[in-house]
């Protein structure tokens, strides 16, 4: 192993290291877990360095978002079932959800997983099953890949004053909607996957020359779970 990937893997490690969980659930995850629907994107509040860090930057207690799929049989295509069994080895009656992490890439795992964190559901309203199903296999084909060395760079950075950073290492990824790792691989693959059905979350307002209002599609790249938050297309149900 060379002297960057070593230092990748302990730079890694030292920011996804967790806090104690809460001794009082904020979440009752049974009523949570009998809830949920496939295609629900699902907050949580993380309780880690870089955790710390989203909420700083973004001024919200949401740091991570994940998308739920359901259990394998309640997945239309066998081809998409088939696929999503290389990356989970598990009981496939187990509920699971699909979510990119810093260090580990796109994964699926079991949504038991969050059991006792704070969390929350964002439900997108009138979705249809078929394009549910488009949603989960957008996501799907997106397992295995890596997480972008260059948000580990950014988020070094992160620990500085900004008046301190030299003047050609600032960017925008120091605004208000900062560039954090959850845009590149976490919510931003989740943003994809609801316009690959030309399903909105916070698109862009522009008002024409006539006084027409006319919607754009953003930059997937520029979402932040707090967007599912904030979105006028999805409820909010809390538990």
């Amino acid at each position: 192993m060379g002297l960057k990937s070593w230092l990748n893997q302990k730079f890694t490690a030292w920011l996804v290291h967790e806090h104690d969980r809460p001794e009082m659930p904020l979440c009752d995850f049974k009523h949570l877990s009998l809830e949920i629907r496939p295609c629900d994107v699902l907050l949580i509040e993380g309780r880690s360095r870089v955790s710390d860090i989203i909420k700083n930057i973004t001024q919200t207690i949401w740091t991570h978002s994940a998308l739920y799929i359901g259990r394998l049989q309640d997945i239309d295509d066998p081809a998409l079932s088939a696929l999503i069994q290389k990356f989970y080895r598990g009981d496939t009656g187990e509920q699971l959800i699909i979510e990119a992490l810093l260090g580990e890439g796109t994964l699926v795992n079991p949504l038991s997983k969050y059991s006792g964190e704070h969390m929350r559901i964002c439900r997108p309203r009138n979705l249809s099953r078929q394009d549910a199903q488009h949603i989960v296999g957008f996501a799907a084909h997106h397992l295995g890949n890596d997480y972008d060395f260059r948000q580990l760079v950014d988020l070094a950075r992160f620990m500085f004053p900004y008046s301190i950073v030299p003047r050609r290492w600032r960017s925008t990824l120091f605004e208000y909607h900062a560039g954090i790792p959850t845009r590149t691989v976490c919510s931003s693959m989740i943003a994809a996957a609801f316009a690959n059905v030309n399903y909105p979350v916070m698109p862009l307002v522009h008002r024409g020359s006539d006084g027409k209002l006319q919607l754009y599609k953003r930059n997937p790249r520029l979402y932040t779970p707090r967007d599912f938050d904030s979105s006028p297309y999805f409820d909010i149900i809390k538990y």
